[in-house]
């Protein structure tokens, strides 16, 4: 595939050749199925349209040096997407299933992989929806499960630059006991609003509080928020927050690098006294904070311009063991035969 210039393409939906399906009937999961489609023919009452009966993940394979291709801990993805299952009563999908679909999805579309320094990657979006019809407010007793794979630029097109983050407390993304913790779209529905007026104002994101007592960081719209101090690495614990795995694994590499790791609450004040900020997920792996404004109380937390030391080796260091560049000792990545 010609593409010209990596750094424009964007974050966004781009067709490739074929995506993965397999269905759920009868409870029972049948074979993979390969389709050159992009649409879906399903039921005006299948369960996630009208009850939201639907999950997904979102996961990176990544071309080498050496001209591999490597995605990044699918077996994660996996067992993420079975915990989302749990919580909106839809059956797993076994592990094994899910990583042979991924792999399948990116051995039919190597060829849209992005070479090695581009910045770029394939972006993977394994997809699970109820499909059967149901009217009652129950499970549906059908699903189908898609893998679809499209190349995606750099996050951060200008570089790996701080970004501003936002404080809003009229907005909750999600509710303590509610599904904060599971990836399932309601979440990110709930999160529209309130993303639209922060970038309409210049934020990136809108740093939520918990939603029960507005007292403590919650998460930075769709990723995982941290703070360094005393070589400290400092992350939210929270029932309504969505277990990020690059989170978990920057958790691993901070503390393989002398860091010391608090996975605790963390209240709002607290944000004065950090010496780095960031936040972390699929798409940027680190996007580094140099600005959090809290809107209510009119009080602004500075950071710096320039993305703080720590935040950077992590940064690196995670990159270079998605790429190919460094040893992996951890059996995250998995090569693409």
């Amino acid at each position: 595939m010609e593409i010209q210039d990596w750094k424009t393409i964007g974050f966004g939906y781009r067709k490739t050749n074929l995506n993965v399906r397999c269905y759920y009937k009868n409870g029972e999961w049948g074979e993979l199925q390969l389709s050159d489609s992009e649409y879906l023919n399903i039921h005006m009452a299948a369960t996630s349209l009208h009850y939201g009966q639907e999950a997904f993940e979102g996961l990176k394979a990544f071309k080498g040096k050496d001209g591999k291709v490597r995605v990044f801990r699918m077996d994660e993805n996996a067992k993420r997407m079975q915990h989302s299952s749990d919580g909106i009563l839809m059956p797993h999908v076994p592990i094994e299933t899910f990583k042979e679909a991924v792999k399948l999805a990116v051995k039919k579309n190597i060829e849209f992989v992005p070479p090695y320094g581009s910045g770029a990657s394939l972006y993977i979006r394994p997809l699970l929806i109820g499909v059967g019809p149901e009217i009652g407010v129950r499970p549906s007793q059908e699903y189908l499960f898609i893998v679809f794979v499209m190349p995606v630029g750099p996050y951060f097109p200008e570089g790996f630059k701080p970004t501003d983050l936002l404080i809003m407390r009229q907005f909750d993304r999600a509710a303590p006991l509610g599904t904060g913790k599971y990836k399932v779209g309601g979440n990110y529905a709930a999160s529209l609003t309130a993303g639209k007026k922060a970038k309409a104002e210049g934020y990136s994101a809108v740093l939520y509080l918990d939603a029960r007592e507005k007292k403590y960081l919650d998460e930075c719209g769709p990723a995982n928020f941290f703070g360094i101090k005393n070589n400290t690495y400092i992350t939210p614990k929270s029932e309504s927050i969505l277990p990020s795995i690059t989170n978990k694994s920057i958790i691993q590499i901070a503390e393989d690098m002398g860091l010391k790791v608090e996975r605790r609450q963390v209240p709002v004040e607290e944000l004065e006294t950090f010496e780095e900020v960031g936040a972390c997920g699929t798409a940027a792996v680190i996007s580094p904070i140099k600005r959090v404004y809290d809107a209510d109380e009119d009080k602004e937390y500075l950071y710096g311009n320039e993305p703080g030391t720590w935040s950077t080796k992590l940064y690196e260091k995670l990159r270079a063991i998605q790429d190919g560049d460094a040893p992996d000792p951890y059996g995250w990545v998995t090569v693409i035969e």
